[in-house]
């Protein structure tokens, strides 16, 4: 076993791992602070300096809080529901390139945990697998309320996923891999995949908001009709998993988009400024993060701009808007390169 290899994944694992964790917690803060923005307010401004400390204080007060399970709940699965739902959040940042190589005492390193061949076929199963997490938390509460925004999240990832996979199958066809490392490479320099897939983007951005159970399309958690929805009965650190997978889904949905259509880590003009091989690395990784942010705020103000749908707009979106455009969107691509034998820069495959 090579164990330097080893002790450099162990160790670039733990980094993007805390690194999840922060961007999540500090999600909150620029969350109330776009908001009051929006809405013509201060927003948190009393702890710590502009108010930097009060994710920490809202953490601790998630720790502090009383711990109540309804007498009347499944305790495993009560318990097993967040469990499931942070874990699913966590692992789905394994296969993306966080950065190109890096060069330490003579030796090349990937700066992605896990370089997958079905990169994108992975995300999707970590997707697919987080709705157990809300559907289980739901029936286990033993709640109409619960059971029913659990039931809606478990309808609505079904419907948006359909789209949003198929929007996938159509840059499968302008890529020609579903390696996100590959993907990236091809996209160097501008050659991002947003200008082939125009279409193709718009419909993933829009599933991703679904996905992510973020307004207009947080139904599962509506609290004008279902108090909290599927967290209704949770409390203390357990409330707060959903919580924190929900921003550590938008900051993992953000960064998926930013590395199939936005060119990853990929910076423009790097090349021309002759910079040592770290350096370009550091900067495009410092890039990448640029854009997963500038995704992250568009999140947030898409959530205090829109008012929520109703489920029954929410369901014909997904079903009769979406999915015939993903279908479209597919036919076109591979009408395109069959017809015009047009070829993806660096893609040695044509249909």
């Amino acid at each position: 076993m090579d164990w330097i290899l080893y002790i450099y994944k162990t160790i670039f694992l733990i980094i993007i791992f805390l690194v999840t964790l922060v961007v999540a917690m500090y999600s909150t803060y620029g969350e109330r602070k776009v908001a009051a923005f929006m809405q013509d307010r201060r927003g948190p401004n009393r702890a710590g300096l502009f108010g930097l400390l009060q994710p920490i204080a809202d953490g601790v007060k998630m720790f502090m809080k009383e711990e109540i399970i309804p007498t009347t709940a499944n305790r495993v699965l009560f318990i097993l529901g967040p469990s499931i739902a942070m874990t699913t959040a966590m692992l789905t940042g394994v296969v993306i390139p966080w950065g190109d190589t890096i060069t330490i005492g003579g030796r090349e390193f990937s700066m992605q945990i896990a370089d997958l061949n079905i990169g994108i076929l992975y995300v999707f199963a970590m997707v697919s697998i987080g709705v157990y997490g809300i559907m289980i938390g739901g029936w286990a509460s033993n709640n109409k309320y619960a059971l029913l925004g659990s039931i809606r999240a478990a309808s609505q990832m079904i419907s948006y996923e359909i789209a949003m996979g198929m929007s996938i199958v159509a840059l499968i066809l302008t890529t020609g891999t579903l390696s996100l490392h590959e993907i990236v490479e091809q996209q160097h320099g501008m050659h991002w995949n947003v200008f082939y897939q125009p279409l193709g983007f718009l419909i993933f951005l829009i599933c991703a908001f679904a996905e992510t159970n973020r307004a207009p399309f947080d139904l599962p958690e509506c609290e004008t009709e279902l108090i909290g929805g599927y967290h209704t009965e949770y409390s203390s650190m357990k409330l707060g998993f959903y919580l924190f997978a929900e921003y550590i889904n938008m900051f993992i949905s953000s960064a998926v988009i930013a590395t199939l259509y936005f060119g990853g880590y990929n910076m423009p003009f790097i090349d021309q400024l002759g910079l040592s091989a770290n350096v370009v690395t550091l900067l495009g990784s410092f890039f990448f993060f640029l854009k997963i942010l500038g995704f992250i705020f568009l999140f947030m103000w898409i959530r205090w701009t829109l008012p929520r749908f109703r489920y029954d707009q929410l369901m014909n979106l997904g079903w009769k808007k979406l999915m015939p455009m993903a279908i479209f969107n597919i036919l076109a691509t591979g009408a395109y390169y069959y017809f015009t034998e047009f070829n993806y820069p660096n893609t040695p495959c044509k249909l």
